[in-house]
């Protein structure tokens, strides 16, 4: 394969695997150096990926297991859960405020729970991945993927509904 081809191959899920990357690590120049390492890591094994279907599936599991890893290691102590894709230019300022501190909540929330939890509220409600592409990243099957998503769910709705309601979780 050569350099063509493996951009060819790799370039078009570039932007989902910082995503996830920054979602796992939060700070950008984590998830960039993820994201360089991932390549990096593909770029050598560029004669093992031509056999894959799905080299997206792969790279995001890749992605995954290097950004856990990082996680579980003495860096990652100050490191924190970071997203936002809300935008609306129709909405009034006092609306804007309501809907910045609400993504703020919501992402507190999600940086609580656990991790698979985290990765899989990820890759399903912000990257939309399909469920199959899904079972192949986290290896784990159908039912336990919808069961844990259908958790997270209800977890961050019971706590934001809470929170709403009382002003403290």
């Amino acid at each position: 394969m050569n350099q063509t081809e493996f951009l060819d191959k790799v370039l078009p899920f570039k932007d989902k695997v910082y995503r996830l990357a920054k979602r796992l690590l939060v700070s950008s120049d984590e998830a960039e150096d993820a994201t360089q390492e991932l390549y990096l890591k593909l770029w050598k094994n560029k004669s093992k990926i031509e056999g894959y279907r799905n080299v997206e599936a792969f790279a995001m599991t890749m992605t995954k297991n290097y950004c856990l890893d990082q996680l579980k290691s003495k860096r990652a102590s100050n490191l924190s859960l970071v997203h936002s894709n809300y935008t609306d230019g129709n909405n009034s300022l006092q609306k804007e405020i309501e809907i910045k501190d609400s993504t703020n909540i919501i992402k507190e929330m999600i940086n609580n729970l656990p991790e698979k939890q985290k990765i899989i509220i990820q890759l399903r409600d912000i990257e939309n991945y399909e469920f199959k592409e899904i079972e192949k990243i986290m290896e784990m099957e159908p039912t336990a993927i919808r069961v844990t998503l259908s958790r997270a769910r209800k977890t961050i709705r019971e706590q934001f509904i809470k929170k709403q309601n009382y002003g403290i979780v």
